[in-house]
């Protein structure tokens, strides 16, 4: 094999075929590779839960992997996503974009937002909690979110820094469930001193998760810790988010970020080309922030993009240089179609059970329930045919795929809070 990634790749369809899909999902398919160096191989997963879960009960099936795909064993080391942050971060000379107030580039699009984070970290527990920033993807809140969670660190190194997605959140909660360890999910969210959750959209509409998070709001509210939540849009616009929850979000302070001006987008240009050492002149810089408005990710990218080309085929950043750099980034930022496993996924989490559970032929209510959704959802967005969608979940017949969708159809009509919790989960299977 050519790469690690490669390898990676191997050993995760080796597990694969030893456990079953609801673990696999839960477990190994998140997993990525960071490094391998020296007979060790370090894996980033998503959270210290997965972490001790995999470390319990799938090292030995991981490292049966790595030594039948390799031909020899390797020491494995897992980490969760914030300690890779901060230990594959170097120096700003060398081109590393830290998640820090200083490298945040501030206009008059986000400085609201900027400036409550900054208020936020100095004092933790003030007078915004919670803190909830709201804008599209590739704004900045996860940013804000990570720099705060870094300045709190610095000056209060005795807290319990807690950060995580909604997404991440939810598959915690549904695999405490299915291993009878809730203590230990409520011990490590509870015992928060800050507590911060990228994407809470993601918790709308599903029950359990909502539940959970209701209760670990006010336990960590009550005990005067920080509460800060970053979300794609405004609380009163999440439609299935509870209400009880919708309350508590609005308790505090909320900002938003919107799409950065002209003269934020050359700023950011610049910063990013200044950390890569880059030499872009005004010209470029300014053609790039005409052309990429909406996100910053983007702008980022055309940057990495031309100093790829000044280091691996000598070519400097002009215009034309430039405009293949932006149509490739622009083509790289497509829509990722939707895949029926992303919505499967997001269905199942949505019911608080398996993807496995909803192609199976178990009929419980809830499961029946979830599967009707799932094919709706699937109709909705991808248009495929029903027998096709039939195919899908398990060589369903034409005519069951069709009073499927009929049912759910007429419960949207009759039900506004149904209707509400398949709108959420349509948005969160697109994003």
């Amino acid at each position: 094999m050519d790469s690690f990634d490669e390898v990676f790749a191997a050993v995760k369809d080796y597990c694969r075929e030893r456990v079953v899909e609801a673990t696999y999902n839960l477990f190994i398919d998140g997993l990525e590779p960071v490094s391998f160096e020296n007979g060790t191989v370090t894996i980033l997963v998503r959270s210290d839960f997965i972490k001790g879960m995999i470390q319990e009960r799938y090292a030995d099936l991981l490292g049966e992997a790595f030594t039948s795909i390799l031909g020899f064993g390797v020491e494995l080391k897992f980490q969760v996503p914030e300690s890779v942050k901060l230990e594959v971060q170097a120096p700003v000379s060398t081109g590393s974009y830290a998640f820090t107030f200083e490298n945040f580039i501030v206009g008059s699009t986000n400085k609201f937002a900027h400036a409550a984070a900054q208020a936020v970290a100095a004092n933790p527990s003030g007078a915004y909690n919670p803190l909830v920033i709201y804008g599209d993807s590739g704004l900045g809140k996860t940013h804000l979110l990570n720099a705060i969670r870094l300045e709190i660190a610095k000056n209060h190194p005795e807290f319990n820094i807690v950060m995580v997605d909604g997404e991440a959140f939810t598959n915690e909660i549904i695999s405490a469930i299915q291993t009878n360890s809730t203590s230990d999910f409520h011990q490590k969210y509870r015992a928060a001193d800050v507590l911060l959750v990228d994407d809470i959209q993601f918790i709308a509409g599903k029950e359990s998760t909502q539940e959970e998070f209701f209760h670990t709001f006010n336990t960590l509210y009550n005990a005067g810790k920080q509460i800060v939540l970053a979300t794609d849009r405004p609380p009163k616009e999440i439609k299935s988010l509870e209400d009880r929850i919708r309350t508590r979000m609005e308790w505090g302070l909320i900002a938003d970020i919107q799409p950065p001006d002209f003269e934020t987008r050359v700023a950011i240009i610049r910063r990013k080309a200044d950390l890569l050492g880059l030499d872009i002149s005004d010209d470029v810089a300014e053609f790039i922030a005409n052309h990429l408005k909406n996100n910053i990710r983007q702008l980022e990218g055309a940057v990495k993009k031309l100093n790829a080309y000044r280091l691996l085929e000598g070519i400097q950043p002009v215009i034309g240089v430039a405009q293949n750099a932006i149509k490739d980034i622009l083509n790289e930022n497509q829509p990722v179609p939707v895949t029926i496993e992303k919505i499967v996924s997001e269905v199942a989490r949505t019911y608080n059970i398996t993807p496995v559970d909803i192609r199976s032929r178990k009929r419980s209510s809830n499961i029946s329930s979830a599967r009707k959704t799932a094919m709706y959802v699937v109709h909705e967005i991808t248009g495929m045919t029903m027998q096709e969608i039939g195919k899908e979940f398990g060589g369903r017949d034409h005519s069951t795929v069709v009073y499927s969708i009929s049912e759910v159809e007429k419960k949207i009509d009759a039900d506004p809070r149904f209707r509400e919790i398949v709108e959420d989960i349509v948005k969160n299977a697109r994003v």
